[in-house]
């Protein structure tokens, strides 16, 4: 799909664990023609884990993308007003930032950008990490599939033995949901074996 035409907010959240499965991802998107926003939370930006320093990661982001990182709920609210976006696509999302867009709790970047899509009507295209997503999240995501305009990337059970109630989306998935989300249609199944 050509998505030269399309703007596209890429925010990532704190499951440093999975950045590294979720940056070649924005890089397909990019391949694609699409402009690419980035966002990412304020614990993602600013956090050094075992799995990469805060720093690297944001130099990767801006070399992939091209443009400067939305940090704050600030830079992040004028997505509404202005209609900046044509999709959101939050990945890594955590079960707490899928917990405050259920909720409509505002307190980040990255769900102020979600808020601010969403009343636009614009896709908002999930990609779920969580270890509770079986667990205390999961009324939380289940609200969100059942709302309009929110999508997800088909997810399964990442270590059913070892972590049962952990969430983790197919990252390879997401320009594919992405595409029919912009024709408002979730991509099938949702509900994936990983």
């Amino acid at each position: 799909m050509d998505l030269s035409k399309y703007t596209i907010g890429f925010a990532l959240t704190g499951s440093f664990c999975t950045f590294s499965k979720v940056l070649p991802e924005i890089k397909k998107l990019v391949e694609t023609g699409a402009k690419v926003l980035p966002i990412m939370s304020e614990a993602s930006f600013s956090t050094d884990t075992r799995f990469g320093k805060a720093e690297d990661f944001i130099s990767q982001i801006k070399d992939i993308t091209g443009s400067e990182i939305i940090t704050a709920i600030k830079t992040a609210e004028p997505i509404g007003p202005k209609n900046l976006l044509d999709a959101l696509i939050i990945a890594p999302c955590t079960g707490n930032t899928v917990s405050k867009v259920a909720n409509a709790i505002t307190d980040t970047c990255v769900t102020m950008s979600a808020k601010a899509n969403l009343r636009n009507e614009n896709p908002l295209i999930i990609a779920i990490s969580t270890n509770d997503g079986l667990g205390a999240c999961a009324k939380n995501w289940a609200t969100l599939i059942n709302t309009k305009n929110v999508f997800f990337v088909p997810f399964g059970q990442d270590d059913p033995c070892g972590k049962p109630t952990s969430l983790v989306a197919d990252m390879t998935l997401i320009l594919p949901t992405l595409e029919l989300a912009l024709e408002k249609k979730q991509i099938q199944p949702v509900i994936i074996e990983r």
